[in-house]
């Protein structure tokens, strides 16, 4: 794998993306943010320079091709390319699905999915030119592990890893590799920007988001080693990659018996006061 000096991020400004360009930029990296949010663009931008770090942000709307192709032509123009692009924007949709509108659908596949073929499609003339580059697409265990009420947000991360998978082959001719990244819960923002067409489901996955363990700066230094270990799939949580083998090695029957119990003990765990 070649280094990694000049690295592009969507959704950077905050969350998964803003930790992922905090801990390149503390490697001496060149990092430039792509979001839609400028003011927190700007204030990014702003830590990290504070730390010495050469960066730039670039308003940058993935359901845009334009603003994809312009992000591509603004590193050629300035930095002589980028080594690594990171499709990290991401949106989540929970509800049961009778009643989530096909608008929704719409939203979430144009964003998760089509997001990261613009982007695909905008950065691979750029790669292919140089003979060399790397992107990395956040999907996430949803797109493996299917929970209840989430089918719009677990459909399209399957989609990532799928698209992923073949594009790692497709890509070899280029010498341009293809990593996919799938994390469990971790604390973020991704609650923020979410759309829910049921109070339960939205309270339950603001629950788990806020409760989890594990913190977006550890979730970015996770995926800094994988990607510097050429990992071709990128997981954060054990326990969530066991229950992946576990569907993988036991009848279907019987993981959706476990996988019934312990839906069950997290809406337990989730209706207690939080200690």
């Amino acid at each position: 794998m070649s280094k990694i000096d000049r690295v592009f991020i969507t959704g950077g400004a905050a969350g998964l993306g803003k930790a992922l360009a905090l801990n390149y930029a503390k490697q001496g990296v060149k990092v430039c943010i792509a979001d839609i949010d400028d003011k927190a663009g700007e204030a990014t931008l702003a830590e990290l320079k504070n730390i010495g770090a050469e960066a730039a942000y670039l308003h940058c709307d993935v359901c845009t091709s334009n603003d994809l192709e312009d992000a591509a032509q603004w590193l050629s123009d300035n930095w002589s390319g980028v080594d690594l692009v990171v499709n990290n924007a991401g949106v989540a949709q929970m509800g049961p699905i009778e009643k989530v509108s096909i608008e929704d659908w719409q939203w979430i596949i144009d964003i998760n999915i089509l997001g990261i073929v613009r982007s695909t499609k905008a950065f691979l003339p750029l790669f292919k030119a140089q003979c060399s580059g790397r992107f990395v697409n956040v999907a996430s265990m949803a797109g493996y592990l299917y929970m209840p009420d989430a089918a719009a947000y677990n459909a399209t991360k399957a989609a990532v890893i799928a698209m992923s998978e073949t594009l790692m082959l497709e890509f070899e001719k280029y010498n341009v590799g293809v990593q996919v990244v799938c994390p469990a819960f971790f604390r973020t923002d991704l609650a923020k920007n979410m759309r829910s067409s049921s109070a339960e489901s939205e309270q339950m996955t603001k629950r788990l988001v806020e409760r989890a363990r594990i913190g977006a700066d550890e979730i970015a230094e996770k995926i800094a080693d994988g990607i510097r270990q050429n990992t071709s799939h990128i997981f954060t949580h054990p326990e969530a990659e066991q229950a992946l083998k576990a569907k993988h090695s036991m009848p279907f029957v019987d993981f959706l018996n476990m996988l019934r119990g312990q839906v069950a003990q997290i809406a337990e765990r989730m209706a207690r006061p939080e200690s």
